[in-house]
């Protein structure tokens, strides 16, 4: 399961993994070098986002660069698991 976007032939994308009870893992976000630099993966986690808050889903991000995005923006950490805390 992942979201992503299409790029010409390119698909950047973030890989996630859902339980049975509102839980969303966002394990790996996966970036072509071609994009990299763009702020395409920027975008792309703001719009996983906004979708797991819509969803009322309880947020893990295992993947750094999603933990590095919630912490610079921290209006997400409302999303997170009670358990889960980012700097």
């Amino acid at each position: 399961s992942q979201y992503e976007y299409h790029i010409d032939s390119y698909r950047p994308r973030i890989e996630y993994k859902i339980t049975n009870d509102g839980v969303i893992f966002l394990t790996h976000t996966v970036m072509p070098q071609q994009l990299q630099g763009q702020g395409i993966g920027t975008e792309l986690v703001k719009d996983c986002l906004e979708d797991i808050k819509k969803r009322g889903l309880k947020l893990v991000p295992l993947c750094g660069f999603v933990a590095s995005y919630i912490k610079k923006n921290p209006e997400w950490k409302t999303i997170l698991r009670e358990d889960i805390s980012i700097g």
